[in-house]
């Protein structure tokens, strides 16, 4: 009897998690876990597709090792009372210095696709970007998101300036912030893990498909049951619209205009009178060119290495940027973010806020909207972490001298 009361004084059975989400989540402590679940849950090549990158993926190890190089230098004795992670961008307040990156074909990951994405970045107080290549349409997106949410809509230069033109009033219309153009994409990278699986988008059913959705059968379910994978905010528009299989590389190679310029971007400023992010500058001389055009933040970005295998990780060219620019225009960093300490560093070193995308696409494969939501809570509690360790307590406590580089 003495022993059972000691054991039960120190020992609590665990409620039964009645939903299959909740107990997948269980066990789940960072985004590289949803990565791993995602990959145990989709077929190989949805997966593929959202976590490769360009031929020898240099560039994409590379983005988040250039985080990991980069140590701290914590203050003790700071008399924090409590931190606080909300700040500014674009000239308006955020909860944490955090954006969802555009991604192309959501939907692959999960039936939902951005409608998840657009109600859990709202619910959390940051900003979501809708890509051109989006499996829901700029207006599915508005009539989705939570009161107060921030809705940037991203665009490429199709060669079609018309439908540019319309794709971007019809995102004034439905009450989108600021536009995102996306300059690091004259033609496809070269995407082998791709090619070697023979990917198109959306899937095409052969005998790999049939085979890899037998040992996938939720996701297969699920995909068969749902609406057609298209681009949704380009239907009708008469440049195709995903409603066939088709190569991704076919599509930008047809529709995507190798020859946009510095002229381009001054004629999106005369059709869109709210704030412009140029995203994949790569260098100090563009972003300087960026300032000149006047646009209102860069995103230092190289597609999260999907796009020219060795092209330099954004957060190590961030110093030299903020240097060079910082004074005029805001600097989002894109690329290799996986941890809310990510965050502290990129702010630290003068980011306004950082960009990811392939951590909610984990959410997303994972489990849904509530992956979603728990990557979220991830980089937020982990910023929020970081900065007491650090002795930070707001963001602008944050600077380069608690952070270490490689070289001392």
């Amino acid at each position: 009897m003495g022993m059972f009361k000691t054991l039960r004084s120190v020992v609590r059975l665990r409620r039964p998690e009645v939903s299959r989400t909740a107990r997948r989540l269980r066990g789940v402590a960072n985004v590289e876990d949803l990565r791993q679940l995602a990959k145990k849950r989709l077929p190989r090549g949805v997966f593929d597709y959202v976590d490769g990158g360009a031929e020898d993926e240099l560039t994409l190890e590379r983005n988040m090792t250039a985080f990991r190089e980069v140590g701290f230098s914590p203050r003790i004795l700071s008399g924090l009372r409590r931190v606080d992670t909300s700040t500014t961008l674009l000239g308006r307040p955020i909860s944490f210095p955090f954006i969802t990156a555009p991604t192309g074909f959501t939907r692959i990951a999960d039936p939902e696709g951005e409608l998840a994405v657009v109600r859990s970045a709202g619910r959390v107080g940051v900003p979501f970007t809708l890509s051109t290549l989006g499996t829901r349409s700029i207006e599915e997106c508005a009539d989705a998101a939570v009161e107060g949410s921030r809705l940037w809509f991203q665009v490429y230069a199709w060669r079609d300036r018309g439908l540019v033109q319309d794709l971007v009033e019809r995102s004034a219309a439905a009450g989108y912030e600021a536009i995102v153009l996306t300059v690091d994409t004259p033609m496809l990278g070269q995407r082998e893990r791709d090619l070697r699986r023979g990917f198109t988008l959306p899937p095409q059913i052969g005998p790999g498909t049939f085979l890899d959705g037998m040992l996938h059968p939720r996701w297969t379910w699920r995909f068969l049951r749902s609406d057609p994978i298209r681009f949704s905010s380009a239907v009708g528009a008469g440049v195709g619209d995903g409603s066939d299989a088709v190569s991704l590389a076919s599509y930008v190679e047809e529709q995507f205009d190798p020859g946009l310029s510095w002229r381009d971007v001054e004629w999106l400023r005369s059709v869109w009178e709210g704030p412009i992010v140029l995203k994949g500058v790569q260098s100090v001389a563009d972003a300087r060119l960026a300032a000149d055009s006047g646009v209102s933040a860069v995103a230092l970005s190289n597609h999260g290495g999907r796009q020219l295998d060795g092209a330099p990780a954004p957060f190590g060219l961030l110093p030299e940027v903020v240097a060079a620019v910082g004074h005029r225009l805001e600097i989002i960093c894109d690329g290799g973010v996986r941890r809310g300490s990510d965050i502290v560093k990129a702010c630290a070193l003068g980011a306004s806020a950082v960009m990811a995308g392939r951590p909610h696409l984990y959410g997303l494969g994972a489990a849904g909207e509530s992956g979603v939501d728990r990557m979220f809570e991830f980089m937020h509690s982990g910023m929020i972490r970081t900065m007491a360790l650090c002795g930070a307590e707001t963001v602008g406590d944050l600077d380069p001298t608690l952070i270490v580089l490689p070289d001392g």
